[in-house]
């Protein structure tokens, strides 16, 4: 991910260190598609089990979120009220900011991000 601002510039020099020991916090960021993110999703891994103990969602309608510094500056405090040592950023945006299941029908693509439909989240490549 190309630092944008302050706020991604500043996860991706954390997550540079390495690993550092438990808590560990992962970011991921989330969109209409592969240029936009309205949402970022942050989990505390609380020890080796890999089970995200805390989850906590960001959004917005109006411009991308690596761009909000009241977005940035509430991920900041997430991280440091969980006293996180090592951190983990998604490399661009991985999938549409709808759940499955929730937004729309599991099994289906959402109808509000059809960049995504048969679309790979990881690479961005089309699957079919």
């Amino acid at each position: 991910m190309k630092s944008r601002n302050k706020f991604t510039g500043s996860l991706r020099r954390k997550s540079l260190r390495g690993f550092r020991g438990y808590p560990a916090g992962t970011i991921a960021f989330y969109g209409p598609d592969n240029e936009t993110a309205s949402k970022v999703a942050v989990g505390i891994i609380a020890d080796e089990s890999g089970e995200v103990v805390e989850l906590e969602s960001w959004f917005s309608d109006e411009t991308d979120v690596r761009l909000e510094e009241s977005i940035g500056l509430a991920v900041d405090r997430f991280l440091r009220d969980h006293k996180v040592l090592s951190v983990v950023v998604t490399d661009g945006i991985i999938g549409c900011p709808h759940e499955e299941g929730i937004d729309y029908p599991k099994g289906k693509a959402c109808p509000q991000c059809p960049y995504w439909k048969n679309r790979d989240r990881f690479s961005g490549e089309l699957i079919q």
